[in-house]
């Protein structure tokens, strides 16, 4: 899979904030470039914690329960769209379902 907004992971991985967060958030990188994913079921398959929210969006568990990254995918394309990332704590205060790069 090809990941669009790479860079806004690794610069998490930079801040104080996120910084427990990077030895996972660069597993979690390596582990989906060499992925393949045609649907939601397939990816499923291999990370049984992702909640699937929508037919496009993902939440994956980063570092355990400590963190969230929420995806857009499109999985003709083989495109991971990274959406945004936040302790558990954060996540709690955002929509899932409607946060988006921008926000």
């Amino acid at each position: 899979m090809r990941i669009i907004k790479e860079k806004t992971l690794t610069d998490y991985c930079k801040s104080s904030k996120y910084k427990n967060a990077e030895e996972s958030l660069k597993a979690w990188i390596y582990e989906v470039k060499f992925s393949v994913w045609d649907n939601a079921s397939e990816l499923k398959a291999k990370y049984r914690n992702a909640s699937i929210i929508s037919s496009k969006r993902v939440v994956f568990n980063i570092k355990g329960n400590d963190y969230r990254l929420i995806v857009d995918i499109e999985y003709k394309l083989k495109i991971v769209f990274i959406v945004w990332f936040g302790s558990h704590k954060e996540y709690d205060k955002i929509d899932a379902k409607t946060v988006s790069y921008e926000d």
